[in-house]
């Protein structure tokens, strides 16, 4: 088994401690920064989000197996960054005004940065101006909300028609999720995506991401 697989095995066992000391060896080896992060951090996290998708793993263990990847992508850092390797893109994420729910969207701040995607978490009980300060400031890309609430859902609107009152509703992607959530709410509001779980939320990001930019 190559170092690199090794990587994503101890990662997907939550195995922090052994991933960090991986990673370490990996450098000590020459092994290129960018190939630890996608072919073993990046690797093993997108088995852990496949198997969230189907049942096969739950919370606990994705936020074990999310704290050993970063705790490995904490020593990459410094070196992707002298090495010029950027993310593919930025995600503003937030649960909406008014809901106090944040596992979700945790997990999905997981997801998302298991695939490689820099992440402005906003936190919960998000008003719209945030969101679109995040767009304004951070350059973001896709503007990512979540309500758990049926007296919340309304929010997303709000959050959609800040973006169209200012003339820049073409310029970025707005994804949509949560347990009140549906494909037919999505398409009623305006909004481009939706997704039903964390998993594919990341999936559906990392496509849009490599779209704008090619």
């Amino acid at each position: 088994m190559s170092i690199l697989q090794e990587i994503s095995e101890a990662l997907q066992k939550g195995r922090a401690k052994v991933v960090v000391e991986l990673v370490q060896k990996a450098l000590d080896e020459g092994q290129k920064p960018e190939e630890i992060l996608n072919k073993g951090l990046l690797a093993g996290m997108d088995i852990i989000g496949s198997k969230f998708k189907n049942n096969e793993v739950y919370v606990p263990e994705v936020l074990i197996a999310a704290r050993a990847m970063n705790n490995g992508a904490a020593i990459l850092k410094p070196v992707l960054a002298e090495s010029g390797i950027k993310p593919i893109g930025k995600v503003a994420l937030g649960t909406v005004k008014g809901d106090l729910h944040d596992i979700g969207k945790n997990l999905v701040r997981m997801m998302l940065e298991g695939k490689g995607i820099e992440v402005i978490d906003l936190g919960v009980d998000v008003p719209a101006e945030k969101f679109y300060d995040a767009y304004v400031n951070e350059g973001v890309e896709i503007i990512a909300c979540s309500a758990l609430l049926t007296t919340t859902m309304g929010e997303m609107k709000t959050i959609i028609d800040l973006f169209v009152e200012n003339g820049v509703r073409d310029k970025v992607s707005i994804m949509v999720g949560g347990a009140p959530i549906t494909q037919s709410y999505c398409e009623s509001i305006g909004a481009d995506y939706y997704a039903t779980d964390a998993a594919t939320a990341a999936d559906v990001a990392k496509e849009i991401l490599l779209k704008k930019a090619v």
